[in-house]
C-alpha cells in the first residue's frame, strides 16, 4: 500500500480517539487566553470534583515534593502555579485514555511506567538547562504524551500493530522504523497529529512529532531534545516498556545541547532512580483511580 494511502488509513483512526473532558477543555481554553484570571481556572477545576480530588492528591504526594500540604485548588495554584495545575489536569485526562486491554499485546501498565519515566526525566533535564519551574511541567507533559501515537494504533488497529511490536522486540531495528516500513507511518507522526487534533499547543505537537528526529529545527526543539534524551535514559535504566528496546546513542545536536553523551548525562543527574521510584506513586495513584 502506498504511503499516502497508509497515512490516510491510520490518521483516520485519530478521529476515533476520545477527547478531553469538558472541564479539561475549559482549562486549556483559559490558560491559552492571556486575559483569563486565575480565579476562572480555579472555578473550572472545582466544577470537576474527580479532577479536583486527583490533582490535590498528586500535588500533596511525595512525587511533587511541596514543602507543606494543600487542601484547596486555590492553595495549590498559589504554591504550584497555574501552568502546573493545567498540566496535571491534562496528564490525568490523558492517562485515563489508556485501554486496559488491547489486541496488540502491549502491556499498558508498563507503557504508562515508561511514559511517566520519560516525563519525569524530561522535567529534570529542563531544570538542568535552566528552564523556570513554572515552565518545566511543559516538558513533563511532552514526555508523558510522546508515545501516544502508539495508543492510536493499540486502541484501533491492534491486529495490525501486534506483528510490528513483535518485530521490534526481536531487534535490532527501532520500533518507529519498523512502523514506517510495515505500516507506512510511525507513532511519532500519528502522535503529533493527535496532539493537533486535541487542540494542544503547536510546540507540544512538534516535540511529539519529531522526538525521534533530533536534528530537525523548530521552535519546539528544546522540548523535543529533553524528550529524546529522557527517552534514552529511561530505556537505559530499564524503567517501563514502550515496545521499543533499542537505546539510541546521542547524536551531535543532543550532545551539544546537554554537553554530555548518554552515559555521562545519566550519571550527572541527581539520583534519577529515586526520582523514578517517586514517579511510581503517580502511576499507582492514576491506576487506583481508573
Amino acid at each position: 500500500m502506498a504511503r499516502d494511502e497508509c497515512l490516510k488509513r491510520y490518521t483516520r483512526l485519530i478521529d476515533r480517539m476520545p477527547g478531553f473532558p469538558a472541564s479539561v477543555q475549559r482549562i486549556l481554553e483559559l490558560t491559552a487566553n492571556p486575559d483569563s484570571s486565575p480565579g476562572e481556572l480555579v472555578a473550572a477545576l472545582e466544577r470537576d470534583p474527580v479532577i479536583t480530588v486527583r490533582v490535590l492528591k498528586l500535588v500533596n504526594s511525595p512525587w511533587f515534593g511541596l514543602a507543606r500540604p494543600v487542601s484547596s485548588v486555590r492553595q495549590a495554584m498559589v504554591i504550584a502555579g497555574l501552568n502546573t495545575l493545567r498540566n496535571l489536569a491534562l496528564s490525568i485526562a490523558a492517562v485515563g485514555m489508556l485501554p486496559t486491554r488491547n489486541d496488540a499485546g502491549m502491556d499498558t501498565g508498563r507503557f504508562l511506567e515508561h511514559s511517566l519515566g520519560v516525563a519525569t526525566i524530561a522535567r529534570l533535564l529542563a531544570r538542568r538547562l535552566g528552564v523556570p519551574e513554572s515552565e518545566n511541567t511543559d516538558h513533563f507533559v511532552a514526555g508523558l504524551l510522546h508515545d501516544f501515537g502508539k495508543i492510536v494504533l493499540i486502541r484501533h488497529a491492534g491486529e495490525d500493530y501486534a506483528p510490528v511490536l513483535a518485530a521490534a522486540a526481536a531487534g535490532p531495528v527501532p520500533l518507529h522504523r519498523e512502523e514506517a516500513r510495515r505500516l507506512g507511518v510511525d507513532h511519532a507522526e500519528l502522535g503529533g497529529l493527535l496532539i493537533e487534533h486535541w487542540g494542544l499547543p503547536a510546540p507540544l505537537a512538534g516535540a511529539v512529532r519529531y522526538h525521534h528526529v533530533p536534528d530537525h529545527d523548530g521552535d519546539w526543539s528544546l522540548l523535543r531534545d529533553t524528550v529524546f534524551a529522557a527517552n534514552q535514559i529511561v530505556r537505559h535504566l530499564d524503567f517501563g516498556d514502550s515496545g521499543n528496546p533499542v537505546i539510541e546513542p546521542f547524536p551531535r545536536p543532543i550532545r551539544e545541547r546537554f554537553g554530555a553523551d548518554l552515559a555521562e548525562l545519566t550519571e550527572a543527574l541527581d539520583d534519577p532512580g529515586a526520582e523514578l521510584e517517586a514517579t511510581r506513586l503517580f502511576m499507582q495513584s492514576e491506576e487506583d483511580s481508573r
